[in-house]
């Protein structure tokens, strides 16, 4: 598996695959506190049709320029809120609104005042404490500052209720995993506490490989999928989460379990699916 696994990540690491992610609008960013900022939005906004979907961050970031964070910091609360609510009057991406991204950048300028540096101290576990319960306290406390609209709520699930954090487990893997695509710029949160974003198609493949019997996709299942990776790769499981998720967002897994359309995947050799195809032909 561990072969396949690395066959796939060198199939998936390349300028193509990493422009149609919701990684490459922070990557544009040179400063570390304006590709944070723009990283909290985009992981946030990461769901639904890749085109629109980035499109939608593009948009969502537009009127904060090219320094986002000294664009959120110099400017008094009350002035940005009137500012953003004019530039970004008619936007909209599926489950949020305008007046939903205002409260979240909100957020961020608020969060960012308190630590001086960005969010990742408001991330970070006390001793004895997971980073789950790290994520979940910040949630928590959001889930009680922000108004409670779908769009924002749909920011907020939490670990320790059992959920996923998809857009969560993004924006973390991007600002703590320290290798392509993502930043590594935090270094004081546990690397190794880091659990894989999970989606429809991370799941799908997962199943199809093995690396969980689960259905529901849940925080068990992201738990089940990152630990089983880390039976591949202990130093660094979610170097695989890339190639995995882009094999079905570029349409390479289009969930038609047969050969010889499977062929050219580097998974085929373990996959379950294909494997119970092949055997079927051979009757």
């Amino acid at each position: 598996m561990k072969s396949s696994l690395e066959a796939l990540r060198l199939r998936y690491e390349t300028d193509l695959a990493l422009a149609l992610d919701p990684i490459a609008v922070p990557l544009r960013f040179p400063d570390a506190l304006d590709r944070e900022l723009a990283a909290f939005v985009a992981a946030h906004l990461a769901y639904g049709k890749v085109a629109p979907m980035l499109r939608a961050i593009e948009r969502a970031l537009e009127p904060l320029g090219g320094r986002p964070a000294e664009f959120l910091r110099k400017r008094d609360e009350q002035v940005l809120r009137d500012v953003l609510e004019e530039a970004l009057q008619g936007w909209l991406w599926r489950f949020h609104t305008s007046q939903d991204l205002v409260h979240w950048l909100l957020a961020w300028k608020r969060l960012d005042a308190e630590s001086g540096a960005g969010l990742e101290a408001h991330l970070l576990p006390l001793p004895g404490e997971s980073a789950d319960a790290a994520l979940s306290r910040l949630v928590q406390r959001l889930r009680a500052e922000l108004p409670q609209t779908y769009g924002l709520r749909f920011n907020l699930p939490d670990p320790l209720e059992g959920a996923s954090c998809k857009r969560w487990r993004m924006f973390l893997r991007w600002m703590v995993r320290d290798s392509w695509p993502d930043f590594g710029q935090w270094t004081r949160y546990p690397k190794d506490q880091l659990v894989i974003p999970l989606d429809t198609h991370v799941a799908r493949i997962a199943r199809y490989i093995g690396l969980t019997q689960r259905t529901a996709l849940d925080g068990r299942m992201a738990a089940e999928i990152t630990a089983a990776l880390k039976k591949k790769d202990r130093q660094d499981p979610l170097k695989y989460d890339f190639a995995i998720s882009h094999l079905g967002i570029l349409g390479d897994c289009p969930g038609v379990r047969v050969l010889p359309g499977c062929r050219p995947c580097p998974l085929v050799g373990i996959c379950k699916a294909g494997k119970l195809r092949v055997e079927k032909s051979k009757r």
